[in-house]
C-alpha cells in the first residue's frame, strides 16, 4: 500500500472562511490543498436565510477581494456571470441580501475542485515518521461509508460554531424549543394554532425573527413575547471611526495585549459586535406603533434585564418559562406554547484538539493560545502548524468572526504556508493609531 501524497494544506470545514482560502489557493500552483466539510453541500446559516435580511458588512467583504479585487471568484464578478450586474447597479447598496451572499459563495464551491463535500473528517493524528512531522487526517466518506486518510504539512481549522442551548431546554422537541439556526426549518409550526410565541435574545438574529413574526402575527394570531438579559435592545454602534476595530490594525493591537487585558477589552467592543442594526429596529418600531392604532389586535409584550432560568411543560402541554428580572431580582414566569432561541453560538471543536491538549499551551482551562499568525501554539516549536479560524476571540478580537477580516486571516496563513507573500498583507489600513504603535 502506498502512502498517501502529502498536502501542504489540509482544511477542516468549508463555511465561508475556508471556501475564502480555497478560492485564493485555487490560483496558488506551489501550494497544494484540500478541503473537506461533512455537509453535502455549501449552506451558510439556512436557517436564518429570512426574506428581506441583509448581510451586516459591505459586498466588499467577499471571499476574496480584498487580496485579489481582480479574482474570478470576486462577488462583482459573480454579479457579472449572472448577469444581475445593472440590477446590481440600480439596486444602489453596499450591503447584499444574505441570501444571495449565500448564492454567491455555493457559485464559488461549485468551481473548487479541491472542495469536498459530504467528507466528515473523524481525525488529525500528530505524526512523525523518518524525521518529518506530519499530521495524518482521517476522512469517512459518508455517502460511500469508507475511510480515506491523508496527510498534510499543515491543517486549517475551521470547524465553525454550533449552536449555544441553555442547560435544560435542549430537553424539549426542537419544533417547539427552535434555535435561530433551524427558525425557517421549523417557521410553519410556529405561526399556525399557536397562542402566545416567546423569543429569547437581543442580537441581530433575536430582532430579524421578532419582525418577521410580527409582520405574519395578524394571520397568526399569537400573542407574541420579546425577552433579553441585556438591560435594553440597542442598536449596532455603526460609526465609521467605531468601525475601525474590524481592521488588521486593530488585531495587531489586540493580540499584543496580555490574556488578562484581551479579557476586559472584549466587553467594551459589545456594542460593535452584539447589537442590532439600526434599519431592523426601526422597522420594529413603525410595525408596533401602526398594530398600535388598533390596541389588542397584536398584542406583544417585551421585557429586558430579564434572565430565562428553568422551562417546565404543562399538562396542558404548555411551556412554564421563569424568568428572573435581575435589576428588581425578582422572577416572574411566562407561559408559551413555543420558543425561538436567539442565544448565539459556541466555538465547535472537533475532540481530535483534546487529544492534543498535552502538546498545546493554554491561555486558560478552555482556551488555547493562538500566535498572530493562527497557528495554535505549541509547547515544542515545530514547523508544521495547525492554524485556526475557530474559537480566535480571545486572541484575535472582536472580529474573529467578522467577515470583513476573513480575507485578511486568510491572506496571513497563505503566505506563512508559503515562505513568501503570495498576496499583500495590509497594513496602516485607517485613520487611528491604536496603542502606542508608530506612524
Amino acid at each position: 500500500m502506498t502512502s498517501p501524497s502529502t498536502y501542504d494544506i489540509i482544511g477542516i470545514g468549508i463555511g465561508p472562511f475556508n471556501l475564502g482560502m480555497a478560492a485564493l489557493l485555487e490560483p496558488v500552483e506551489d501550494v497544494t490543498s484540500i478541503f473537506f466539510d461533512e455537509s453535502a453541500e455549501f449552506k451558510w446559516h439556512p436557517g436564518m436565510l429570512i426574506e428581506g435580511a441583509d448581510l451586516q458588512v459591505p459586498f466588499l467583504a467577499d471571499l476574496v477581494t480584498f487580496a485579489d479585487p481582480k479574482s474570478h471568484y470576486s462577488f462583482l464578478n459573480y454579479l457579472h456571470e449572472h448577469n444581475r450586474m445593472h440590477k446590481f447597479f440600480f439596486f444602489n447598496r453596499f450591503d447584499i441580501p444574505r441570501s444571495e451572499y449565500n448564492h454567491y459563495a455555493q457559485w464559488v464551491a461549485d468551481q473548487l475542485d479541491h472542495c469536498h463535500f459530504g467528507k466528515r473528517v473523524t481525525d488529525v493524528i500528530d505524526r512523525e515518521e523518518d524525521g518529518e512531522r506530519f499530521y495524518e487526517v482521517v476522512v469517512e466518506d459518508r455517502e460511500a461509508k469508507v475511510t480515506e486518510r491523508y496527510h498534510a504539512k499543515h491543517v486549517v481549522m475551521g470547524t465553525g460554531s454550533i449552536p449555544l442551548v441553555p442547560d435544560g431546554f435542549d430537553e424539549f422537541p426542537v419544533e417547539d424549543v427552535v434555535h435561530t439556526s433551524q427558525y425557517l426549518c421549523h417557521k410553519e409550526g410556529l405561526v399556525k394554532g399557536n397562542e402566545d410565541i416567546l423569543i429569547v435574545g437581543s442580537g441581530q438574529s433575536a430582532a430579524e425573527v421578532f419582525l418577521d413574526l410580527l409582520q405574519r402575527q395578524d394571520t397568526g394570531g399569537y400573542h407574541l413575547h420579546w425577552i433579553t438579559r441585556s438591560p435594553g435592545f440597542f442598536q449596532l454602534e455603526s460609526g465609521k471611526v467605531g468601525q475601525e476595530v474590524f481592521s488588521p490594525d486593530y488585531v495587531n493591537y489586540f493580540h499584543n495585549l496580555s490574556f488578562e487585558k484581551r479579557e476586559e477589552e472584549l466587553p467594551n467592543l459589545y456594542h460593535l459586535r452584539n447589537g442590532v442594526e439600526e434599519k431592523t429596529l426601526h422597522e420594529i418600531y413603525d410595525l408596533l406603533y401602526h398594530k398600535s392604532i388598533y390596541p389588542n389586535t397584536a398584542p406583544v409584550t417585551i421585557r429586558s434585564a430579564s434572565d430565562v432560568k428553568t422551562i417546565e411543560k404543562t399538562d396542558e402541554g404548555r411551556y412554564n418559562v421563569t424568568c428572573h428580572q435581575w435589576m428588581e431580582e425578582a422572577d416572574y414566569h411566562v407561559e408559551v406554547d413555543k420558543m425561538v432561541l436567539a442565544t448565539g453560538y459556541k466555538p465547535n471543536l472537533p475532540p481530535w484538539v483534546e487529544d492534543m491538549k498535552e502538546k498545546l499551551v493554554w491561555e486558560d482551562e478552555k482556551r488555547f493560545k493562538v500566535n498572530r499568525d493562527y497557528s495554535l501554539a505549541f509547547k515544542e516549536e515545530r514547523p508544521n502548524k495547525l492554524f485556526t479560524v475557530t474559537n480566535i476571540e480571545h486572541s484575535h478580537g472582536a472580529g474573529a468572526t467578522n467577515l470583513g477580516l476573513a480575507v485578511h486571516r486568510n491572506t496571513t496563513i497563505i503566505n506563512k504556508v508559503a515562505g513568501r507573500d503570495v498576496y499583500r498583507e495590509s497594513k496602516n489600513t485607517v485613520f487611528q493609531r491604536f496603542g502606542t504603535e508608530k506612524e
